[in-house]
């Protein structure tokens, strides 16, 4: 018998918002796997550590963190084999993604290494954008709302016609693309209709209106939402 994988979503970072049954997974699981970076601590082992019970056999999967392909495809393929390795002897693993595994997840990159082979099943998380608009009363979609998730870093052309297709977006992967990202907002008329939030669900939570955040770069867990109608369940 080999052992079950379980990809486990453990949302933004408060971890109270872990799900009961991503709890219950990590207490039974022989083996607790997750990202880390290739030096320190693991963000998404230390969401779930109030969860952890002592014992467990720990398997970090160490990940570069400027992520080019091959260095990122090495480094999963040897995640993969880490874990496989413990799936042969029959132990079940818990494997702690950020957020929800399949949005924007390394899980997802190992599930498609071991899923032909094991038993691969998956626990949704909180999204980081769900977290936020509940921290800042921002809807992100009311009747027939459409809603798009946009990486920041796409040009400037992109991103317009992204925004005039939809009524509400998320903008992910600011950066330095952060104070390019707020001047066309502004451009478009829609800087006082969007929120910038920063860290939900962490210490340092930080919500503001778009206009009130300086700087151009923002730290890599932020992000901006914005509806095109205001109150959009009004």
């Amino acid at each position: 018998m080999t052992g079950t994988l379980h990809g486990i979503g453990v949302g933004p970072g408060d971890p109270e918002l872990l799900t009961l049954k991503a709890v219950r997974l990590i207490a039974a699981c022989d083996v607790i796997a997750y990202p880390a970076p290739e030096e320190g601590t693991s963000l998404a082992r230390a969401i779930a550590a109030p969860h952890i019970p002592p014992g467990k056999i720990e398997c970090p999967v160490r990940l570069p963190i400027e992520i080019a392909r091959h260095p990122a495809q090495d480094a999963y393929d040897a995640g993969a084999a880490a874990i496989a390795a413990h799936l042969e002897a029959g132990r079940d693993v818990a494997l702690l993604c950020l957020g929800d595994p399949l949005f924007y997840g390394s899980y997802m990159y190992l599930h498609a290494r071991l899923a032909e082979r094991f038993d691969c099943r998956i626990v949704p998380g909180i999204t980081s954008f769900a977290a936020s608009a509940a921290l800042a009363g921002h809807a992100l979609a009311a009747r027939e709302d459409s809603v798009a998730v946009v990486p920041a870093t796409l040009a400037d052309g992109e991103i317009e016609r992204r925004v005039a297709a939809h009524d509400s977006l998320v903008f992910l992967k600011l950066g330095r693309h952060f104070g390019r990202l707020r001047s066309l907002l502004a451009g478009l008329g829609l800087a006082d209709e969007a929120t910038y939030v920063e860290r939900a669900g962490m210490d340092g939570e930080r919500r503001m209106a778009l206009g009130d955040a300086t700087g151009d770069t923002a730290p890599y867990f932020s992000l901006v939402l914005v509806h095109r109608r205001k109150a959009a369940w009004r």
